[in-house]
């Protein structure tokens, strides 16, 4: 499991992208989005560094 801090995650469309970004990295992965927090946990059979990757291209690069 892995834990993201994301800044730049500021509003629903933001969780909904960062969702979406994940899941077509690994479409088995499961989402958690704390939007109060800005935080992102996902389980995912992918690295922690291509996760921080994709969501760095997708504009929401971890903190």
């Amino acid at each position: 499991m892995h834990e993201f801090q994301l800044p730049d995650m500021t509003c629903g469309h933001c969780a909904g992208m960062v969702s979406q970004t994940l899941q077509m990295t690994d479409p088995e992965c499961k989402v958690q989005v704390d939007m109060s927090k800005r935080m992102v946990t996902v389980q995912s059979a992918e690295d922690r560094k291509t996760l921080v990757e994709v969501l760095t291209e997708a504009g929401y690069p971890p903190a």
